[in-house]
Parts: C-alpha cells; structure tokens; sequence
C-alpha cells in the first residue's frame, strides 16, 4: 500500500484507509491469491465514507481477478 502523507494529511486518515483496504483484501482473498498488488492513494480519498471505499475496492478487487485469467 502507498498512501502518502501527500494527499492524505492526517495519521488517523491514512490509518483508518489502510485499515479497511486489508480488511477488504482479506475477505476476497481467495479470489486474489496469486497476485500481488499495489494501492495508490488519490487525493480526496479522506473525504470518501466507509462503504463507498469498500464498494470501490469490491469492484477493484474483481477486476483484478478477471484480468488474471482465472
């Protein structure tokens, strides 16, 4: 993961982001074995709730299940 400080200014914020994307990364596990991935953060992220990011990283998380082949 790479959430900079850079767009995310507060520790709480860049935490609580991480937070979630291993959350969600380890309910789709399964599906995303055998890839390694890497999350950006873009600016504004901050601004985005809880279930929006997780639907975000749901459809992320597909897609990168579909582009393997599998």
């Amino acid at each position: 993961m790479a959430i900079a400080k850079k767009h995310l200014r507060r520790a709480t914020s860049r935490n609580r982001i991480k937070r979630l994307i291993r959350e969600s990364f380890r309910q789709h596990q399964s599906l995303l074995q055998g890839l390694d991935l890497v999350v950006l953060a873009r600016p504004g992220l901050d601004q985005v709730d809880n279930r929006t990011l997780l639907q975000s990283l749901e459809r992320h998380w597909q897609r990168a299940a579909r582009s393997t082949g599998d």
